[in-house]
């Protein structure tokens, strides 16, 4: 378990600039995610704290010591690939077991680690496999085994369950958070999958061409989201391009199309903005401190326990995702529909270039 500190780290790899001083700081026992669309910067981050890529500038500290241009084995830091890395030949006994021996455990020590690490992973009796005879799901499981076996300060994992299927995914990232509350070890994650960042992460990166443009909580990154993009990114999400028309204090009115929206609160000095409404946020029915706008149906979507429908506001489409009731059974394309919105759920941000 350790923490690690991220100062200021830049990276260029010949014109383009990979990260642009970035800060970063991963606490003890934590499993913290790096998100972000390909190109971010995020597996540049992550080949750098593994030390297998050294910054530019800036500083790397797990704890109080400085490892900026340390080796991987110097750091005690992990990773593991999104290929598994197996070797073919070697049984999974003898895959687990290569760190150790690489270190000269004795046998007997080997033999006990090695137990513990596939009794972890659940793959007790699949000893004497070869990686050929297993699923995808099974050789993750090996990799993860190998990189415990060695009882590594941080767990690095690069996009570990892309090469999976849908299924497999879920159990996956089930079975890595398993993992890592019952060790307490501090896990480094990087994924583009907002779902799968936010089904196991304790806290979040997101990453937009070689810059952290938020960091908190699942909760706090999808309900408050700081920017645009982070908004946009982080799942399905109405953002409108608006404009501030009028300010009272803190509170502003808005206006898209032909709409206005007043009572929200707004305290940057830009007028050009976005609005940003989570589809679960907006209702078919009246709310508390609500702004109903009216508008045609353009597209329901039935997904059996709840209802997408699509609104269509001038030529602004809405999503309301609603419970699957008589009332939307009763909407047809075309018709008529009124969408309810509490300003309380309204998050209004500046417009980015």
């Amino acid at each position: 378990m350790v923490e690690v500190r991220l100062e200021n780290i830049v990276k260029t790899f010949g014109e383009t600039v990979a990260l642009k001083g970035i800060s970063l700081h991963i606490k003890h026992g934590e499993l913290f995610t790096l998100l972000g669309p390909s190109g971010c910067g995020k597996s540049t981050t992550l080949r750098i704290i593994a030390g297998l890529d050294f910054p530019d500038s800036g500083e790397i500290w797990f704890d109080k010591d400085e490892v900026t241009y340390m080796s991987s084995s110097e750091r005690g830091a992990v990773l593991v690939f999104q290929n598994y890395a197996l070797w073919p030949h070697m049984s999974v006994f003898d895959n687990v077991a290569y760190g150790l021996k690489v270190k000269k455990f004795p046998k007997d020590e080997i033999e006990k680690k090695v137990k513990w690490a596939l009794e972890l992973v659940k793959l007790t009796g699949f000893e004497d496999r070869y990686p050929t005879q297993l699923s995808g799901g099974q050789q993750q499981r090996v990799a993860i085994a190998r990189a415990l076996v060695v009882e590594p300060k941080l767990l690095l994992l690069d996009e570990p369950l892309s090469n999976l299927d849908a299924k497999l995914r879920l159990e996956m990232r089930s079975e890595i958070r398993r993992i890592q509350r019952e060790l307490g070890i501090t896990v480094l994650y990087v994924t583009h999958d907002q779902e799968e960042a936010m089904a196991i992460s304790d806290r979040i990166a997101v990453m937009n061409v070689g810059t952290v443009e938020q960091v908190g909580t699942p909760r706090e990154i999808y309900e408050n989201p700081r920017t645009e993009f982070v908004a946009s990114f982080m799942g399905k999400t109405n953002v409108i391009p608006a404009k501030v028309v009028e300010r009272d204090g803190d509170k502003v009115t808005v206006e898209f199309e032909h709409f206005r929206l007043d009572g929200l609160t707004y305290t940057e000095k830009s007028d050009s903005v976005v609005i940003v409404i989570r589809p679960e946020r907006v209702s078919l029915k009246p709310v508390e401190n609500g702004i109903s706008i009216t508008g045609k149906v353009d597209l329901i979507e039935y997904y059996g326990f709840f209802t997408e429908v699509i609104g269509l506001f001038g030529e602004t489409r809405i999503i309301a995702r609603t419970m699957a009731d008589r009332e939307t059974a009763e909407l047809r394309p075309q018709g008529e529909v009124t969408f309810h919105i509490s300003r309380d759920d309204i998050i209004v941000l500046p417009k980015q270039l």
